[in-house]
């Protein structure tokens, strides 16, 4: 797509990118390739059809001169992204010709189209809006202002990576600006062809001579791996969909943007609208936190704010942040469910209000493994050491920003988690149709999937509970844990003997069957997942697949089949409810002993 640009090989710049809803993710890339994305009704076009399209209007027409669509030109600076080639340049060309100008005592120029500030309302922010501002050195960001707020932590995966190391050279990057970037190997760490192999050889060096950490192929998800290294209330990005902090905020970006990220240590953004998400009541017995991860999407759809059809598909959340409260003792590791799963709502990013003693074990248990990772010969240690000196500068004097009562959001969606007495669970294959367990209560299932970003070590323990005495199940079970540390921890306490006994296939810790680009599931199997989407032939050609907890995939694979709410809640009553505490207890690496700092014997001096 796009046209070739003179002297650079296998690169392009420009086309146009027309859709319905276009995710976040892919908008921005968009914009930073020099393309001309836009969003309107596509149902009157087709393969093959001539179109005119009047940017200035917010018109597309069809051959005859007659409107198949309108549209709005956003952002406002769009024309000039496209004529500069991307955002980059046009940053990059915008600043140079400010200064050159200051330098030679000219005034201003008005060749750019200038980013026009939102009415101030007088209301107060949403926390969003201050983990923005205080990245710009602000109180709050309003939204639809333009803003380049400091980045302080960066993650790159390796299917991109690759990319992303070529526009660092292409920005002359020696050092990175960016606090801490981390660069990962999960996507192809099972199964790499020659071509990984290369750069798993290659990357690590490439990251780390300037100032990166490098994890190592079988280390485990980017996700699972960058939240321990996270801040609180600062912002961040990734080169991947499901870069989202359980604590700060990340707004995830393509190649181009993670490299301008960490070279520049800013980023370009135009601040979104916010939807609050408010929990209320008390969970229900056999209820999992991935239900209520479900419950938001659930909710939307009886409230006509999202639809599940994609013609004049209607999502309440497309482009905005998703800001979540009312669970606020959630441990870190399972508020990033909720924030991993605002990727599939179209999500911008999101928020999770937590209070201060969640977070503060969280960074407690961080230090340790950092401390690890050096010990462990991990580089860059100085990038490491100074991430460890910056939570221990925060736990000094633990404060976290709080949403002020009177801030504003574009809707809010208010959950009663006392409504909730059954899973819920996404069926094939839309992260978006979210149906009640009784409602497909009886489908045969082929293959269940336990792994992916979504999961924690609880969800491990508790699939082998169900299954521990279950025997050779009927199903094809796959079992692979988000990092390494949880795979160790696991053999340990015996589960991956369970798993071993039921005739599960264990994968290395990474990515797996989730991101289907490795192995997959059987040709038109029916599978239950707990991986993060459902699309069309994701994970096995012309497979149906069910997204829902770990806790009821180990059900499915026991028996076969989805079971009722009757069988799945008498099922999780009797092998979880007396043994909550001791299966979903998290990995605190300052209270094991294998990862405690190693000792070092001072030599001393013997005079002469």
């Amino acid at each position: 797509m796009g046209d070739d640009i003179p002297n650079i090989p296998n690169k392009r710049t420009g086309g146009i990118v027309i859709g319905g809803k276009i995710a976040p993710i892919f908008f921005n890339t968009a914009e930073d390739s020099g393309a001309f994305p836009l969003q309107c009704d596509v149902y009157q076009m087709n393969t093959g059809d001539v179109i005119v399209i009047r940017p200035y209007e917010g018109k597309v027409l069809n051959a005859q001169g007659e409107e198949i669509a309108r549209f709005d030109m956003t952002p406002l600076t769009l024309p000039d992204e496209v004529r500069a080639g991307g955002r980059i340049p046009l940053i990059s060309g915008r600043d140079l010709t400010a200064k050159a100008r200051l330098a030679l005592d000219l005034p201003p120029t008005d060749l750019f189209i200038k980013p026009i500030a939102p009415k101030d309302t007088g209301k107060g922010y949403t926390l969003a809006q201050k983990m923005v501002g205080k990245a710009c050195g602000v109180t709050g960001i309003r939204p639809g202002t333009y803003c380049e707020p400091k980045i302080t932590t960066v993650g790159s995966q390796d299917t991109t990576g690759a990319m992303t190391r070529d526009e660092l050279k292409e920005l002359a990057c020696l050092g990175f600006s960016a606090d801490l970037v981390m660069q990962s190997f999960c996507h192809t760490a099972a199964y790499p062809k020659p071509v990984d192999i290369k750069l798993q050889h290659s990357l690590p060096e490439f990251m780390s001579s300037r100032g990166g950490v490098s994890l190592r192929p079988g280390d485990g998800v980017i996700h699972s791996w960058l939240n321990r290294m996270i801040l609180p209330d600062t912002v961040g990005t990734g080169g991947d969909s499901h870069t989202r902090f359980p604590i700060g905020i990340s707004f995830p970006a393509g190649s181009g943007l993670v490299a301008f990220a960490a070279a520049m240590g800013a980023m370009p953004l135009d601040m979104p609208e916010s939807v609050l998400v408010r929990f209320k009541g008390e969970m229900q017995p056999g209820i999992t936190l991935r239900d209520l991860v479900n419950a938001i999407p659930y909710a939307a759809i009886q409230k006509g704010e999202l639809t599940v059809g994609k013609q004049g598909k209607k999502n309440v959340f497309n482009g905005r942040i998703l800001e979540i409260e009312g669970l606020p003792d959630l441990k870190v590791e399972q508020a990033f469910e909720f924030a991993d799963a605002s990727a599939e709502r179209s999500a911008n990013g999101c928020t999770v209000r937590l209070n201060k003693e969640p977070v503060i074990e969280f960074l407690t248990s961080n230090i340790v493994l950092m401390q690890n990772m050096i010990d462990n010969g991990y580089q860059d240690a100085r990038t490491l050491q100074r991430r460890i000196a910056s939570m221990q500068a925060w736990l000094a004097k633990p404060e976290l920003l709080q949403p002020d009562a009177d801030a504003e959001y574009a809707y809010v969606l208010e959950i009663d988690l006392n409504a909730i007495k059954e899973p819920l669970l996404a069926c094939p294959n839309d992260p978006d149709d979210i149906k009640p367990l009784s409602a497909v209560a009886g489908d045969k299932i082929d293959e269940v999937f336990i792994g992916s970003c979504m999961t924690n070590i609880g969800h491990y323990r508790a699939a082998a509970k169900v299954l521990e005495d279950a025997g050779i199940i009927p199903t094809r079970l796959w079992i692979a844990p988000p990092t390494r540390m949880d795979e160790a921890e696991l053999r340990e306490e015996g589960a991956y003997a369970v798993f071993g006994r039921a005739g599960a296939r264990t994968e290395i810790p990474g990515c797996s069957l989730c991101m289907g680009n490795q192995a997959r599931v059987a040709d038109k199997a029916t599978v239950f997942s707990t991986s993060t989407r459902n699309f069309d032939n994701r994970m096995g050609k012309d497979a149906n697949v069910y997204l829902g907890s770990a806790e009821l995939a180990a059900v499915c694979a026991r028996l076969g089949y989805l079971p009722t709410a009757e069988e799945y809640l008498a099922t999780v009553g009797d092998k979880l409810s007396k043994n909550s505490a001791e299966i979903y207890r998290y990995l605190n690496f300052d209270q094991m002993a294998e990862y405690a700092p190693k000792k070092v014997i001072p030599i001393t001096e013997i005079a002469g």
